[in-house]
């Protein structure tokens, strides 16, 4: 069961998802309406203290994009912990830099695909 979220979290999910990256659109348009194998996916999704980019509840999968600022140190070290803190509260978390997600094909979906077939996903 997920931590509960503050109001605050629920308003910033919301602006987010008023306010998608282009890698965002170009996945959503691809998980909404069950449209990967008739999979439910949810977008900027309140988990305890963080909002994940995606999640499919039913196999508790997360998929977080990851733009530019993810490449610095700092960004990265946030992202092994949050991923840690995730990953203790059963979610599986499978990432892509939005360059895989922009000129990438199908190669994120069928990531995402073989992450459930395995039943794991990687760091």
């Amino acid at each position: 069961m997920p931590a509960l979220v503050s109001k605050s979290q629920t308003d910033f999910a919301r602006k987010l998802r008023r306010n998608m990256t282009v890698a965002e659109e170009i996945l959503w348009r691809s998980l909404r309406g069950s449209g990967l194998d008739g999979l439910k996916f949810r977008r900027q999704v309140p988990i305890g203290k963080y909002v994940v980019d995606f999640l499919c509840i039913e196999h508790r999968l997360v998929v977080e994009l990851d733009g530019l600022p993810h490449d610095k140190d700092d960004q990265k070290q946030h992202d092994a912990v949050r991923d840690a803190w995730l990953r203790g509260q059963g979610y599986r978390v499978l990432r892509f830099d939005n360059e895989t997600v922009i000129g990438g094909g199908n190669i994120p979906l069928d990531r995402i695909r073989e992450a459930l077939e395995k039943g794991g996903c990687e760091p």
